[in-house]
């Protein structure tokens, strides 16, 4: 994006801090690789810090540097040196604990980017506000973090969030939830808090009047009388997979015209692995193996995920802990406009409405989970009525232009921005 400064146009220099970044797998992979790629194509000049051997093998028109190995004490010159060489004007550090190993180093990046680059904007944008876990590290590491948390200054400095709350210029999070438990640990967070869920994680096709539903279901074997289920993410524990599959299998009908597609990869880790491979025998159990298939991964940049969510007639998405505005495969499912089932925990966000953009229905109940598919199998117009309210819901809330705009005006430091659908987090 160009800008004034002293009567001169310049391009900002963006630093993205993403310890997930391709060939690795997960959903922060993905959302990061999607950040980069939109940022260079609003004409900023991006630079990316990430772990050692995630070099895409991918043009992203994006300097990367995988120079960090696990993201420790041992890796903090190596953090101080890639923030001199690129001299950024603003920072984004994409955090989600895991992908840091739950290690406290990174939550003083903000201290560490002003004390070399005075003036630079810092935003850490959360994935999931879950923090480091200090009280796991070694006695040494505990040690370097409290000489750390003399350096930066004892006030408001967070056991698991380091200065990450404190002196970021802004905080970006998915969902209100997420928001809400971060201000009751910082008072004081909600002015600086932008609300920005994450867009869909893939190159959508157009519909091109049913060409491409007509693609995606013969890629897949479908008739088309054929009702096809569709999940939609990486295969993960507390995705309610199991759940889907048991409501599966005792729906009502003809089952051979039912299809179950799983769209998406399987996670990296050892636990998205086995986890895949219990829901394989389930399905082989319950004797519906037969109509279910895995798509497997896809390219980065095809449009095959796509596809298949074109080629569906329903998506569930029977989440063990609910639904809320964090979910990058919800915001997928909307963008397609399809009727989406899925389940309602114990913070319910008001931007989904039962019967009008969603049908909720309790987690970890396969008898309820089956009637709600039902239900919607069984009656057009409610199916209509869903695919309405999901495309207006991702028109509200899952707008990558929102988003892009929403992120630079927070690069930008910039106070002032709509307040639509993506405005600052209330205190809740």
């Amino acid at each position: 994006m160009l800008s004034k400064r002293k009567s001169e146009v310049f391009i900002m220099k963006v630093l993205i801090i993403s310890a997930a970044f391709p060939p690795m797998k997960a959903g922060e992979v993905d959302h990061a690789l999607h950040l980069c790629r939109r940022l260079t194509g609003q004409g900023l000049e991006v630079q990316v810090l990430t772990t050692v051997n995630n070099l895409a093998s991918i043009d992203v028109q994006a300097s990367i540097y995988p120079v960090m190995r696990d993201w420790s004490w041992s890796d903090l010159p190596a953090l101080a040196r890639v923030i001199k060489r690129c001299s950024p004007d603003a920072v984004l550090l994409f955090y989600s604990s895991w992908i840091y190993k739950y290690h406290p180093m990174i939550t003083f990046a903000p201290t560490l980017c002003k004390m070399l680059r005075p003036g630079v904007t810092f935003v850490t944008q959360f994935a999931i506000p879950d923090g480091a876990q200090p009280q796991n590290a070694s006695l040494l590491a505990k040690v370097v973090r409290k000489g750390a948390v003399w350096l930066a200054g004892k006030s408001k400095v967070d056991y698991y969030f380091g200065t990450l709350l404190r002196d970021s210029d802004r905080i970006i999070v998915f969902s209100e939830h997420h928001g809400a438990w971060l201000e009751s640990r910082s008072s004081g967070l909600t002015a600086k808090t932008l609300l920005i869920p994450p867009p869909p994680l893939m190159n959508m096709c157009a519909e091109n009047g049913g060409a491409s539903r007509k693609s995606g279901r013969a890629r897949l074997g479908a008739g088309d009388d054929d009702f096809i289920i569709a999940f939609f993410g990486y295969a993960y524990r507390n995705k309610g997979l199991e759940t889907l599959v048991q409501a599966f299998s005792m729906l009502n009908g003809d089952l051979a015209r039912r299809r179950l597609v799983f769209i998406g990869g399987r996670s990296d880790s050892r636990e998205g692995s086995s986890y895949a491979a219990e829901i394989v025998a389930l399905c082989r159990e319950l004797r519906v193996d037969g109509q279910v298939t895995w798509t497997g991964e896809y390219s980065w940049d095809s449009d095959e995920g796509s596809l298949y969510l074109r080629a569906a007639d329903l998506c569930v998405l029977p989440f063990d802990d609910g639904v809320m505005l964090n979910r990058s495969s919800f915001a997928a499912a909307a963008a397609h406009g399809l009727p989406i089932v899925t389940t309602q925990g114990s913070n319910l966000e008001s931007q989904f409405e039962d019967g009008k953009n969603v049908i909720l229905c309790p987690p970890k109940d396969p008898a309820r989970l089956a009637a709600a598919i039902q239900s919607i199998v069984n009656n057009p117009e409610l199916r209509t009525r869903l695919r309405q309210g999901a495309l207006q819901l991702a028109e509200n809330w899952f707008s990558w232009d929102k988003a892009m705009k929403r992120t630079i005006d927070a690069l930008h430091n910039s106070g002032h921005s709509d307040r639509s659908a993506e405005a600052p987090v209330a205190g809740r």
